[in-house]
């Protein structure tokens, strides 16, 4: 039993019924007591801009052309500036929870789920999303009931400048309705209720190392999802998680070349992928490694890469999304985890 009262700037607080014992785990499936919450399909507040008068333009004339002039010698050298008040930036309020612990750099995502505003190095802010970079679903119902989406409400006007066998043919089919994201940093849970298959509940948890008194661990660039399902139906499902990643840093990066995908296997039955980035204009080279381990019941697989966009030759990020829908699994083709049929 617990009660839960409303608080401002859409904060819940709740007051749970606690076990006596301090010794039980933490069940991931269960969002903080105390969270900021957005339902997935909220547009957000319109952000205000402020404009000068006459009056101020006029006091703010010297410190601006300083500015100014200060922006064109670092460019014309070949550098970035910290401020630079004359480029416009992309301002949106569906910020959530960032990837990345302390001093880092770190890699934004909304209460959507989308990976945006990446600032991997110094100066560099590249606020737009990679939409190809998504967590997906796919149930099988031994009844025949079949569901798949990618867990992020779609954005129509972008996906249509997308590629037919890109991504733009996956299926956006995600409301968001009964969705919703919690936040309490560095945590974030998004609590799936009921989409898309009205009988299966999902949580996924994030949460990066930041550690009270322990600057070493909580500087990792680490960022760790926890999938929790429950299944309220009658029949048993089989699930399917899936989650792509482009190689790269933001913008668009991962048309600049030369990067190169690997597959590594640890111990304990963790699978990976590695993908290394060379990184143009000087910037140090980036390795990400994205894993997840095989227990009883997952079965995880993995492909170094397919292709998302373009008129490249390959596999298309489209024969991905079909076979995984009619077959299931594809263990060749990418990464996923699937879970068995449970209830």
């Amino acid at each position: 039993m617990f009660e839960g009262k409303v608080l401002g700037n859409g904060l819940v607080e709740e007051e749970r019924e606690l076990s006596k014992s301090s010794t039980n785990k933490v069940d991931l499936g269960i969002p903080a007591l105390l969270t900021w919450q957005r339902k997935l399909n909220s547009e957000g507040s319109a952000l205000s801009e402020f404009t000068l008068n006459l009056k101020e333009i006029v006091q703010m004339a010297p410190i601006g052309f300083r500015l100014w002039r200060h922006v064109r010698e670092e460019a014309a050298k070949g550098n970035g500036v910290t401020i630079n008040p004359f480029v416009r930036r992309l301002v949106t309020s569906c910020h959530g929870i960032p990837l990345g612990g302390i001093g880092s750099g770190s890699i934004g995502r909304s209460y959507r789920g989308e990976f945006q505003r990446w600032q991997l190095f110094p100066r560099i802010c590249e606020e737009k999303p990679v939409l190809a970079n998504q967590f997906s679903v796919f149930v099988k119902r031994s009844s025949g009931e079949k569901y798949s989406t990618v867990l992020c409400p779609g954005s129509p006007e972008v996906l249509k400048e997308t590629d037919v066998s890109g991504i733009g043919s996956w299926d956006w089919n995600l409301n968001g309705d009964n969705s919703t994201y919690h936040a309490l940093f560095p945590r974030s849970w998004t609590v799936y209720e009921g989409e898309p298959d009205p009988e299966l509940k999902m949580v996924c948890r994030q949460i990066s190392p930041v550690i009270p008194h322990n600057y070493k661990e909580s500087s990792f660039p680490v960022s760790v999802f926890t999938f929790t399902l429950s299944n309220s139906g009658k029949t048993a499902a089989d699930v399917t998680l899936l989650f792509t990643w482009a190689n790269s840093v933001g913008g668009l990066s991962e048309f600049s070349g030369q990067h190169f995908n690997s597959k590594i296997m640890m111990k304990d039955g963790v699978h990976g992928v590695l993908l290394h980035h060379k990184t143009a204009n000087e910037r140090p080279p980036v390795t990400f490694a994205i894993a997840a381990e095989e227990t009883d019941g997952v079965h995880v697989s993995e492909c170094p890469f397919f292709v998302i966009s373009g008129k490249s030759q390959g596999i298309t990020a489209k024969d991905v999304w079909q076979e995984i829908k009619e077959v299931g699994r594809l263990p060749k083709f990418y990464m996923h985890i699937s879970l068995e049929r449970f209830w």
